[in-house]
């Protein structure tokens, strides 16, 4: 199976990352036919379907994914809580543009390749050469809890337009959002023996790995990596995984740093600050690390105040703690007692050897570490054994040049986090990090609906939105962030 587009916007952290333990004999046997089930009805609709084929269900599923987006949202909610304007965002309108890329670019991607005669060795002379992408068979998708939507389901359909299976795993809480897409996928035409839902546990996917999968597809914790490479090196059973960030951020002499401080924050809030693709540590020019804080603080403290909003669980809380023992300074008192806290928590003057800066903190924390010069700062960002991301804040040209050299496989200037869902781009990992509302809500109808009654009206709606929004200025006592 041939990966297309995005391995995914931002990634994740969350799949259980329990023992993948081993089942009873009764639930093997069952595995063992879901899986035999899933095979029949993959070589029928990968050996004898066409890719023009696979897509007609798939143009029919992007129309409903628009008439149900509140359904999904919902779905969603029900385990992580988000804003209605958050999911529709982050979830539903990525999975509905990955929809569309598959319909323009699958069958290019896919199709055959006949190799030219003029670049033919002269001892194969009269030998004709094709390059075929064959479908894998049974994939295996392990979602993750942080985007339970958008990930496994983008997923599971370069999955199944390749011409695959798939057994789904949601990840933990995912169960209510996986139902729904599952619903939507054979609402629109797609066998159901084609997509089968697993539970959420780890045991269920030990369990289909055991029961004969033929690729799996995982995202989650560089410690869940770990187990499923283990569990499947003695089967030789390829993967594509994109595990855990700890991503790096670099502040240059010149970059606006009104700019930076406001996308920072953004990185720390967006998803409840569940990302994989998150910055957590920024590597500031001493010259204007102060003034830096001062545009973050300000930034922060803009936040609404909902206290005990952000958590950090107990390793989080301890790499913390002893960030600060060894001379990291809280910009603000961040740091909850009981693990919670008012605002996201902000460290300066953080060292390159503090264990915070070399872990996978999946918490709303961010380490601010002064450097002297660039290469100082790759030097340092190297030391971390994450690389799934950064980000280059400065102007374009130096940071281009900075770009080329950071050791990461997703870079991004003067942005963060929202680029990476453009379903054009590959995205995953090296190092530990892997290889292999109403506004956005009128924007999906708009580009996604299913009548042109539909499209327009809503194209219509979303224009005086904006109008609203961005021409008039903001209503007496609102404030624009």
């Amino acid at each position: 199976m041939h990966s297309l587009g995005p391995n995914g916007l931002g990634g994740s952290q969350s799949t259980p990352a329990g023992t993948l333990a081993r089942p009873g004999r009764d639930r093997v046997t069952s595995v063992i036919e879901q899986i035999a089930r899933t095979g029949e009805a993959q070589r029928g609709w990968g050996g004898a379907r066409s890719v023009r084929h696979r897509l007609i269900p798939l143009r029919r599923l992007r129309k409903l994914i628009a008439a149900n987006a509140m359904r999904l949202v919902e779905a969603v909610q029900s385990s992580r809580g988000n804003p209605l304007a958050e999911v529709l965002a982050c979830e539903v309108l990525p999975l509905a543009d990955a929809c569309r890329f598959l319909e323009r670019e699958a069958g290019q991607i896919l199709r055959s390749r006949r190799l030219a005669a003029s670049s033919r060795p002269l001892w194969l002379a009269g030998v004709c050469a094709e390059v075929r992408h064959e479908p894998s068979g049974t994939v295996l998708v392990i979602g993750p809890s942080n985007y339970p939507l958008f990930l496994p389901g983008v997923r599971a359909l370069q999955a199944l337009i390749a011409g695959n299976a798939v057994l789904l795993k949601p990840g933990e809480g995912g169960t209510p959002a996986a139902t729904e897409f599952v619903r939507l996928c054979r609402e629109s035409g797609f066998d159901p023996e084609l997509l089968q839902l697993l539970p959420e546990s780890a045991e269920a996917a030990g369990e289909a790995i055991d029961a004969g999968v033929d690729k799996v597809i995982l995202t989650g914790s560089a410690r869940t990596g770990e187990k499923v490479l283990t569990r499947l090196a003695p089967r030789l059973v390829p993967a594509i995984i994109e595990l855990s960030g700890c991503d790096a951020a670099f502040i240059q002499p010149d970059a606006d740093l009104e700019l930076a401080a406001r996308a920072l924050r953004f990185a720390l809030v967006w998803n409840g600050d569940a990302t994989c693709i998150a910055p957590r540590r920024v590597f500031v020019d001493r010259r204007i690390a102060a003034e830096l804080e001062a545009h973050l603080t300000g930034a922060l403290r803009a936040l609404p105040h909902t206290s005990g909003r952000w958590k950090l669980d107990s390793r989080a809380d301890a790499l913390v703690r002893d960030a600060i023992k060894r001379g990291a300074r809280p910009l603000t008192d961040l740091v909850g007692s009981d693990n919670r806290a008012a605002h996201p928590t902000v460290l300066a003057d953080a060292g390159v050897d503090m264990l915070l800066l070399h872990q996978d903190v999946f918490a709303p924390v961010l380490a601010l570490v002064p450097v002297s010069s660039d290469a100082e700062a790759l030097e340092a960002a190297g030391r971390c054994p994450f690389a799934l991301g950064a980000k280059i804040f400065g102007e374009e040209r130096r940071a281009l040049v900075l770009a080329k050299r950071v050791h990461a496989s997703v870079v991004l200037i003067n942005d963060v986090i929202v680029p990476t869902a453009d379903p054009r781009l590959p995205f995953g990992g090296q190092g530990r990090s892997g290889f292999g509302h109403e506004l956005v809500r009128r924007y999906i109808e708009a580009v996604h609906g299913s009548t042109w009654k539909q499209r327009w009206v809503a194209r219509w709606t979303l224009l005086g939105n904006l109008i609203q929004k961005g021409l008039t200025g903001p209503a007496p006592g609102e404030s624009r962030q």
